[in-house]
C-alpha cells in the first residue's frame, strides 16, 4: 500500500510566529488556499481515492478546497491530528493544535466522514504529546486499520510533525525538523 502524505497549506498561526500560535483553529491564509487549489494539478482524484484527514480546521479547509466537486471518500481521525516532533516530556497542545470538538465536526462539515476505528479518548487528546511508545502503538493500530481498506494507494493530509512522524515509524529511519515538508508539501511511502 502507498501512502502519500501531504501537509497542509499555509495557515494563519504562521503568520506572527510565536503569538500566532495561541489562536485557536485558525484557517488557511490567501496563500494557503492557492496552495491547495495547487494540489489538483500535482493529484488528479476519483471517487475511488480515500483521503485521511486531521480534526484540524486548516487540513480539512486543504482536503475540501483540493477534493473541490470530486466524490472521494474523506474520512477525518484523530490517528492523523498534529503530533510534537520530535516529542518533548514537557510537551504542551497549543491552541492552533486542538482537535475540533467531534459535534463541530458533524455540525460544520456533514459531508466529511468520522473515523470509526479512533476511540473517544484519541478524538478528545489527539496524538500530539503521546509518549513514543504509545504513538508506535497507535501508529500500529492505524496502519491496520488502513490496510484493511484494500487499497493501493491512501492519501492523508495532516501537519509537519505527524508527517515526520509517521515517516519514521514507517521506514524505521531517524528523522529530525530538518525532514519537515513545506506547505502542501507531500511525501509517499509504501507499508
Amino acid at each position: 500500500m502507498e501512502l502519500i502524505f501531504i501537509r497542509h497549506g499555509q495557515g494563519e498561526h504562521t503568520l506572527d510566529m510565536p503569538n500566532s500560535l495561541y489562536l485557536k483553529s485558525p484557517s488557511l491564509t490567501i496563500k494557503g488556499i492557492n496552495q491547495a487549489k495547487l494540489l489538483n494539478e500535482k493529484f488528479t482524484l476519483t471517487d475511488k481515492d480515500i483521503i485521511f484527514i486531521s480534526p484540524i480546521k486548516r487540513t480539512i479547509e486543504t482536503a475540501l478546497i483540493w477534493t473541490k466537486n470530486i466524490d472521494c471518500r474523506k474520512i477525518v481521525s484523530p490517528f492523523v491530528s498534529p503530533r510534537i516532533f520530535p516529542t518533548r516530556k514537557d510537551g504542551k497542545t497549543l491552541p492552533c493544535d486542538e482537535i475540533i470538538d467531534l459535534e463541530i465536526i458533524k455540525r460544520d462539515y456533514p459531508e466529511l466522514e468520522l473515523d470509526t476505528y479512533a476511540s473517544s479518548n484519541l478524538w478528545s487528546s489527539g496524538i500530539n504529546t503521546m509518549c513514543d511508545s504509545e504513538y508506535n502503538k497507535i501508529a500500529r493500530e492505524f496502519i491496520a486499520s488502513l490496510k484493511l481498506l484494500k487499497r493501493n494507494k491512501i492519501y492523508v493530509v495532516s501537519h509537519d510533525g505527524t508527517i515526520t512522524a509517521y515517516r519514521q515509524f514507517i521506514s524505521g529511519y531517524s528523522l529530525s525538523r530538518k525532514d519537515f515538508l513545506d506547505e502542501t508539501g507531500w511525501f509517499e511511502i509504501r507499508c
